[in-house]
């Protein structure tokens, strides 16, 4: 029922949605004074959403720095890569389709390849409300395999649904392979890693963070940066506002 109840809040508190509900709401309502308040109300967030700089602001305040390789202060048994990156099954077949976020497999791989951790453990299962057959962590295995990765390097864990079970089923597995916390680099999206290492750390497996997909970019003092909408300023809201909602779904129910 959380499962349920949390991705329906994610979808609710979506910025696109909030501008569409209050847009209808302003074209239902028969008072002339709540119709101009709902319209001038959605307009004025619409506006809002697609600034870029706002946006940018906001996402680079909430995002986990990433650090160059060579920081790390040593190298790690298990890099933990946690999935949300594909776009499931898509005709033809025959490959695997990537959204945004891709570089958290791409730098897994590079983390492997330069030797910083010696095994990938790739969590990941179905997210989405309605069940089917198809486990990302699957996926991203072909993927890894093709990219030069030793299949006995690859540990999968294909049952989770979301963050906190990752957290869950991960330190299950790290616990029958003996493998401490310290010796972990957690990867996941800049945006995420907060909820990621909150949800590991409630778990009592903190783990090193290792941060990619970087949403942000240099801060522009630009005229078409403050004035001129941008459909990116309202997916980084979209990114943040789910962030947010499942930090604090999280918090109501334990998990973090």
């Amino acid at each position: 029922m959380f499962f349920i109840l949390s991705k329906t809040a994610l979808y609710l508190t979506q910025p696109l949605v909030i501008v569409t509900i209050l847009f209808l709401l302003s074209i239902v309502l028969r008072r002339a004074l709540w119709k101009k308040r709902f319209f001038y109300t959605a307009f004025a967030l619409l506006l809002f959403f697609s600034n870029d700089f706002i946006a940018n602001e906001a996402m680079y305040a909430w995002e986990v720095r990433p650090v160059p390789m060579n920081t790390l202060k040593r190298n790690y048994t298990y890099g933990v890569l946690l999935t949300g990156v594909t776009m499931g099954k898509l005709p033809p077949y025959d490959r695997v389709y990537f959204k945004r976020g891709a570089d958290r497999v791409t730098h897994t791989v590079q983390l492997y390849k330069q030797g910083w951790i010696k095994k990938i453990l790739v969590s990941g299962g179905n997210g989405r409300l309605i069940e089917t057959d198809e486990r990302e962590a699957d996926e991203l295995k072909k993927v890894l395999l093709l990219m030069g990765v030793n299949e006995s390097d690859i540990v999968l864990e294909n049952e989770s649904r979301n963050t906190h079970e990752s957290s869950v089923l991960v330190k299950a597995l790290l616990r029958k392979m003996r493998v401490r916390a310290d010796d972990c680099l957690l990867i996941t999206s800049a945006f995420h890693m907060r909820r990621s290492r909150a949800c590991f750390v409630k778990q009592g497996i903190p783990m090193t963070c290792f941060a990619t997909d970087v949403y942000t970019h240099k801060r522009n003092f630009t005229p078409d940066s403050f004035f001129i909408p941008s459909d990116e300023a309202i997916t980084l809201w979209t990114k943040l506002s789910k962030e947010w909602t499942g930090m604090l779904a999280y918090k109501v129910a334990g998990y973090i």
